[in-house]
């Protein structure tokens, strides 16, 4: 609305009211164009404000990469997921958005009280299964409900994915992540209250070049309260300046890190070790063609294939390493 009145503006309307003349509030309210007016819905109040959707949007643009990261190596293939969008919602119309047939996963946050909730879409459910199970990663030409066996192998990899959001989560608040239950149909639990306000973030999911999926976390306004301010203090203490940022990568790019790719292994006495001579060959435990290790400062990061670079040898990185295995 208007912020303030001039004084010939209030003398008019003093005057119009002492007259009774009604063309001073006419004018008035001719005044006030549509801009000056900001619809409010009562019936879904913001608890979160933009400042806390900004930090949970920073927050999980993290959890993005990482997931990003893990499931390219887990599936042996391309995974880029990204947030698109940040919003909040009552819980009744986030349930009813959700098409069937959809993997929900709903889950704890110790010690954080409340449960969430993800939503996988069947866009994505479905290539990451046919990865799982030794395929090219596509769509089926039907959409189907999961069966028991893809829902039991889908809840190890919805834990692993739940560990990469408690990494996310660590350097604001440490959580640990329990799946409660999975169901395919949203209807059947209902972990909040219908007008609780929740806070939803989307990610667009790409998966090899099959085509893309949707993944949705959505956090009861319970849960998130007693940490969101938290958030909010840690994020602004380590957004670093300009100068900051630049020097730290300036000496990063100058970092040097030892590189080592391991092409087999394999066991062999001190005898027979002391009477290696050039010439003698080793049977690794490794078939051609089969992706190679390396390590990253002693610690295994990648899958590698070997190959040269003009007349130099050369390794090719296909993936990283979904865990550290061991150091060489």
């Amino acid at each position: 609305m208007k912020e303030a009145l001039s004084q010939t503006e209030i003398d008019q309307i003093l005057t119009g009211i002492m007259t009774g003349s009604q063309s001073a509030r006419e004018k008035y309210q001719e005044s006030l164009s549509q801009e000056d007016i900001k619809f409010y819905d009562f019936g879904l109040p913001n608890k979160f404000s933009k400042g806390n959707l900004q930090t949970l949007q920073m927050l999980h643009e993290n959890f993005s990469r990482l997931i990003s990261s893990f499931l390219s190596g887990y599936l042996r293939t391309n995974v880029q997921l990204r947030v698109s969008a940040v919003e909040q919602l009552i819980y009744d119309d986030f349930i009813r958005s959700i098409p069937t047939p959809v993997l929900i996963t709903i889950f704890s946050m110790n010690p954080l009280k409340g449960k969430g909730i993800m939503a996988l879409s069947p866009q994505f459910v479905f290539p990451v299964i046919d990865l799982l199970f030794g395929g090219p990663g596509i769509m089926p030409k039907r959409i189907r409900h999961f069966t028991d066996i893809e829902i039991s192998i889908l809840r190890r990899l919805n834990t692993k994915i739940l560990d990469n959001l408690a990494a996310a989560w660590s350097d604001v608040f440490p959580v640990e992540p329990e799946i409660e239950s999975m169901e395919t149909n949203p209807l059947l639990h209902q972990v909040a209250q219908r007008n609780e306000i929740m806070a939803l973030l989307t990610f667009d999911g790409i998966i090899g070049g099959s085509g893309s999926g949707v993944v949705t976390i959505c956090f009861p306004h319970v849960l998130l309260e007693p940490v969101i301010a938290q958030m909010s203090a840690s994020y602004r203490n380590t957004v670093p300046d300009e100068d900051e940022a630049r020097s730290v990568s300036f000496w990063l790019e100058r970092s040097d890190v030892k590189l080592t790719t391991v092409a087999g292994e394999v066991q062999i006495t001190v005898n027979d070790f002391l009477q290696l001579q050039a010439g003698d060959i080793l049977l690794l435990d490794r078939r051609i063609g089969q992706d190679m290790d390396l390590y990253v400062e002693n610690k295994l990061k990648f899958k590698v294939q070997a190959g040269t670079i003009g007349q130099q040898l050369g390794v090719q990185i296909l993936s990283m390493v979904e865990e550290v295995k061991g150091n060489v």
